[in-house]
């Protein structure tokens, strides 16, 4: 379903993966080690995708084009801004390094206004490329609206981590969410699926479909009419 196709803004979730047991990131997160002992096992589908070799995040190799591309392309398209949480910004704990300026180098691939869910708000950070990065913390409902006033009409690309998408599924502020299901166990780290937020109904809510691709990993896709 492409965002383009609906008069209203909305919320979506793009390119998130997660392990058969349903997590996001694996324990143990730090600035070597971004998504913990996880390393880039969940995110290897999309590293080589066309869409991600082109951002130049990850080493170079032959893109893949088909399935997976397919998918990974949506990401930007329509959206006007991003919200994230803390943890997607940043490996620190309690209080910030006011010295970091996020994992993505002085253009970060973003090119909008992004969002940062944080206890520990801080100035806006300007970066090159047009992507600004604003410290906020609210609820989830007020960040949204928040973000809309930055958006310009687009649509608000809610980027994760884990815990951020869940929070936003549990107060129904999501429309539409791209899940990928990557053929490993991790055992422990952030859960998409569990925690104290109730996910009752979710299957109520959208429409969902399954797309398996060659390489191993299941797309699915949750969308809704409001």
């Amino acid at each position: 379903m492409d965002a383009g196709d609906h008069a209203a803004p909305r919320v979506r979730v793009h390119n998130f993966s997660v392990s058969l047991d349903g997590f996001g990131t694996g324990e143990g997160q730090s600035l070597e080690a971004p998504f913990g002992h996880a390393g880039h096992r969940l995110m290897e589908w999309a590293l080589a995708t066309r869409t991600f070799q082109e951002m130049g995040l990850h080493g170079k190799q032959r893109p893949t084009v088909g399935v997976d591309e397919a998918f990974a392309s949506r990401w930007n398209t329509g959206v006007g801004v991003e919200i994230m949480g803390r943890h997607k910004f940043e490996p620190t704990r309690g209080a910030p390094d006011e010295k970091w300026r996020g994992w993505w180098g002085e253009d970060p691939p973003f090119h909008t206004p992004v969002v940062v869910l944080t206890h520990h708000p801080r100035p806006v950070m300007e970066m090159d490329g047009g992507t600004s990065f604003h410290f906020l913390d609210a609820s989830p409902a007020e960040a949204l609206d928040y973000a809309r006033g930055l958006a310009e009409g687009g649509d608000v690309r809610l980027g994760g981590g884990a815990t951020t998408i869940r929070q936003f599924l549990a107060a129904d502020l999501v429309d539409e969410m791209h899940v990928v299901v990557v053929p490993i166990l991790l055992g422990r780290g952030e859960s998409l699926w569990a925690g104290p937020e109730g996910l009752e109904g979710l299957e109520e809510r959208f429409h969902i479909e399954s797309t398996p691709s060659p390489s191993g990993v299941t797309h699915l896709s949750f969308w809704r009419d409001r």
